[in-house]
Order: structure tokens, then C-alpha cells, then sequence
């Protein structure tokens, strides 16, 4: 992601121009806040302040810090909508939904063995029924030799 500060080497990086000041070739912020996502820089300055995140960087190994930076962003992003639990309201949220899915499954589950238990062969539905074989019987059927088929049913041309 180094190279994307090569991209807008005449424009100053989010971060820089957030802050009013003249992007360096050497500027920390460049590769991570692309001037194309101002928003993301905002969010991260609100909640951290640049100052820190500044120094947070220069800890983090080179290879780590696009990740560190994406985990700024998605904090900063939660704490704006959630203020008081972040992503951790959200990482919750999603634990009850699991949980929820999971007592849905256990029961869809429980069901499933109940229907199991009811059908032949441990559940192995064996051969289809045949299809029901229906007589309509013609009044002008020759072969009844009451000649009533149609209104009894009679005859042998099933």
C-alpha cells in the first residue's frame, strides 16, 4: 500500500490536508490515508487524535501498519455511531444473534430426529407410494356387463 502515496504524489494525503499542512515525501499518514478517503482520516483524528496515531505508528513494525490503521478506522467508525461500546456493541450484538441461531438449530435439529424416529427404516424414506390409479368409467363402456359401470364403478378395464 506504500506505492498508493506515489499515485497522488501531487495531492497532499487526507490526513495532511485535514490537518492544513504540507504533505512530506516521509509523511507517515500518506500510505494509509489516500486523499480519496478523507472520512476515514476524520474519524480516526476524532477519536484518537493524529498526534497519537502518529506515535502508534512509528511503534508498529511497517508490515503491520495498514492492518493497525484498519483496525483505527474500524474503531473509530464504531465508537462514532456507538459512543459508548464501539465495536464491542456490535461484536455483542452479534454474539446474541449467534447464539439465537444456535437454540434455532438445536430445535430445527430436535425436530428433524423426531421426524426420523416416525418414518420406517431409521428414517430412509423407502420407495414412493404409487400414484392413485382413478377409474372413470364411460357410460358407453361395452365391456360392463350390467351396463351400469358409470354409476357403480363397476367393470374390469381398470
Amino acid at each position: 500500500m506504500a506505492s498508493s502515496s506515489s499515485l497522488y504524489s501531487n495531492s497532499p494525503c487526507a490526513a495532511c490536508k485535514f490537518l492544513r499542512r504540507k504533505c512530506m515525501p516521509d509523511c507517515i499518514f500518506a500510505p494509509y490515508f489516500p486523499p480519496d478517503e478523507p472520512q476515514k482520516f476524520a474519524n480516526v483524528h476524532k477519536i484518537f487524535g493524529a498526534s497519537n496515531v502518529s506515535k502508534l505508528l512509528n511503534e508498529v513494525q511497517p508490515h503491520q501498519r495498514e492492518d493497525a490503521v484498519n483496525s483505527l478506522a474500524y474503531e473509530a467508525e464504531a465508537r462514532i455511531k456507538d459512543p459508548v461500546y464501539g465495536c464491542v456493541g456490535a461484536i455483542s450484538v452479534l454474539q446474541r444473534q449467534v447464539i439465537s441461531l444456535q437454540k434455532e438449530l438445536d430445535s430445527t435439529n430436535a425436530d428433524l430426529i423426531r421426524y426420523n424416529e416416525i418414518l420406517p427404516n431409521h428414517g430412509e424414506l423407502s420407495s414412493p407410494p404409487p400414484p392413485p390409479t382413478f377409474y372413470f368409467p364411460s357410460p358407453w363402456n361395452n365391456n360392463d356387463p350390467l351396463g351400469d359401470a358409470y354409476h357403480t364403478g363397476g367393470g374390469d378395464n381398470i
